[in-house]
């Protein structure tokens, strides 16, 4: 089990300091990738609500994304965390953004059931590295986690992630959860041909 740990705390450590270094020109260009795969996605599934995250710290860029779900009706629930490790989500009522735990900002708006999410036609979630067989390796903190592993039902789950954090294969745990797919500014991946 620490080898595991210690296997994905490195690769943590190395994905935090590749999004560093990445210059704005990039992530420029696959802000406006992610936003042309997300929006090709939510058009092929064709959901009411999906779930989303609000992207920080050089993560793979959501907001045009969201302004599109905004903009075409498509209701968007977006995390806020809780002092119990687990997730409320949120529909956002557009009057903007506070600081929540680990300043990662959290949308006003109207705070629903930690159960709505699983009600949701897609889930869009970040994630540190996913490999080939959907294994997610996320930041460390399992807020995604605890939400999917909790879901009896779960909607299809897409990962975010820059091409070259799609990799083959990762050190992964019971717990993990895979996803259904895959999005990079280049292109949709589906893992789990099931759904």
């Amino acid at each position: 089990m620490a080898d595991i740990d210690h296997q994905k705390h490195e690769i943590r450590v190395r994905v935090r300091e590749q999004r560093a270094q990445r210059p704005a020109a990039e992530r420029d260009a696959t802000g406006a990738g992610f936003t042309e795969q997300l929006i090709a996605l939510c058009e092929s599934r064709g959901p009411k609500t999906v779930s989303c995250y609000v992207s920080i710290d050089g993560e793979p860029d959501t907001s045009g994304f969201l302004s599109w779900a905004a903009e075409n009706g498509i209701d968007v629930l977006l995390p806020v965390t809780r002092a119990d490790g687990l997730m409320d989500w949120v529909l956002p009522s557009g009057e903007g953004f506070v600081p929540g735990p680990y300043g990662i900002p959290e949308p006003l708006g109207e705070v629903v059931s930690p159960m709505a999410v699983g009600e949701a036609g897609l889930m869009i979630v970040p994630a540190c590295s996913i490999d080939r067989t959907g294994v997610r390796l996320g930041w460390g903190g399992g807020y995604f986690d605890k939400t999917l592993g909790s879901m009896d039902k779960r909607p299809p789950v897409f990962a975010v992630v820059y091409a070259d954090e799609f990799v083959e294969s990762l050190p992964s745990d019971v717990h993990d959860i895979p996803v259904t797919g895959v999005v990079t500014p280049q292109q949709i991946t589906y893992l789990d041909l099931s759904d």
